[in-house]
């Protein structure tokens, strides 16, 4: 056991479920104690200056206000070595290390030492780097939190098994006592909903802290909870797969989508991509490093969608500058809520490392037919060929507004 992991205030060894409260706080917090948890609450809560929706008690504490980008976030079992070092070298947005699924019973205790030391060994400004912890509830989520939250490279909490609020009140206390006080600030909390409490209950959980800045829908679980068959379309799902990327939009957080099982399939991988990203979704999980280079191409606007939405926003501008409001582009009535949906689009671009392309670029791109003799012939002299948009990815049609 590494001792630096257990110094502190917090109980060791033999963990009795008990940690000690935030300073000026008199309560003394327990796992699945509703009226102690109440009471810290109320006595040390985090700013909801940040992202989510959460509760608006005021605290020392402020999250921090910048979005973080997850097309994928990929799993990693936390008693795995090989894997764990492999893991620093893929272009993942979000590393998960797991504690929960990913580890056999009897490897718990040696997986958060293992998963902490990667934690101390990843690099800053990379992939965001994840701790996914065994549901609150399992008995063994209060060792995970206190060991791994004293890392203070750790940016992410992913709660599995998430049925109501009080499961994440608790994990978000747990941050506030155990780390460190300059880092704490930045841990978010990634809300996983597998159970059919889970989506009656979605509300709940999306407003009951700041920190929640993402849903997940992990349909393996969700199935089973509900006796479900999945299958390749679905459709069987298709009711808490709206529901969580619904809420998720309602509430200012990120949806992630579901785990493609069939790993080497790639038709399938990014038929799910295409569906989940028309759904709204803005990222997905992914269990294998080959999974990695679909997701996160598919999770970009594509180069038409990028195009468009920039003459939209230009010609927005422009014409705001006149005092027009609504005007025309290619024949569509343009008004605010397209102007807006071509906004998120250029956000997520840029987030992406996307080069939102010029004027002339753009006309390339929305029209090709219209250079396609230039293209069949030679460049003309002083002309340069334009590289393509998010590695030649390109919906030739219209997106609907």
């Amino acid at each position: 056991m590494f001792a630096a992991a257990r110094r502190g205030a917090i109980v060791r060894g033999a963990f009795t479920k008990r940690f000690i409260a935030p300073q000026g706080s008199t309560a003394t917090l327990y796992a699945n104690d509703n009226s102690s948890l109440a009471a810290a609450s109320s006595s040390s809560s985090v700013s909801a200056s940040g992202t989510g929706a959460g509760g608006q008690a005021s605290g020392a504490q402020t999250v921090e206000p910048e979005k973080r980008i997850r097309r994928s976030i990929f799993y990693v079992p936390g008693s795995d070595e090989r894997k764990l070092k492999s893991s620093l070298s893929l272009g993942a947005d979000c590393l998960v290390y797991d504690l929960e699924d990913g580890v056999a019973f009897n490897r718990k205790n040696i997986a958060r030492e293992m998963v902490f030391d990667a934690l101390e060994a990843s690099e800053h400004r990379k992939a965001e780097k994840a701790v996914r912890i065994n549901a609150v509830g399992s008995g063994l989520e209060f060792d995970d939190l206190n060991v791994v939250l004293r890392s203070s490279r750790l940016q992410a909490i992913v709660i599995p098994k998430v049925q109501s609020a009080k499961d994440v009140q608790f994990v978000s206390q747990m941050v506030d006592s155990v780390a460190p006080f300059i880092t704490r600030k930045n841990v978010r909390i990634i809300a996983s909903i597998e159970s059919a409490l889970g989506i009656m209950n979605l509300k709940e959980i999306a407003t009951s802290d700041p920190r929640v800045d993402a849903l997940v829908f992990a349909a393996e679980d969700y199935c089973a909870d509900m006796g479900l068959t999945r299958t390749r379309e679905g459709t069987e799902m298709l009711y808490g797969r709206q529901a969580i990327v619904t809420a998720a939009h309602a509430y200012g957080l990120q949806a992630i989508d579901l785990v493609c099982m069939d790993y080497k399939n790639d038709d399938i991988l990014r038929e799910e991509c295409e569906l989940g990203r028309r759904m709204g979704y803005l990222g997905k999980q992914a269990v294998h490093p080959r999974q990695l280079e679909i997701i996160q191409r598919c999770f970009l606007p594509t180069d038409h969608e990028i195009a468009r939405a920039a003459d939209i926003s230009e010609g927005y501008q422009e014409h705001s500058k006149r005092g027009v409001g609504a005007f025309n582009y290619n024949g569509k009535v343009i008004d605010l809520p397209v102007v807006k949906w071509a906004e998120k689009i250029l956000s997520r671009a840029r987030q992406g490392g996307v080069t939102i392309p010029n004027p002339e670029e753009r006309q390339k791109i929305l029209n090709p037919a219209s250079n396609a003799s230039t293209s069949a012939g030679a460049i003309p002299a002083g002309s340069s060929s334009t590289p393509a948009l998010n590695g030649g990815k390109n919906d030739s049609a219209t997106t609907a507004a």
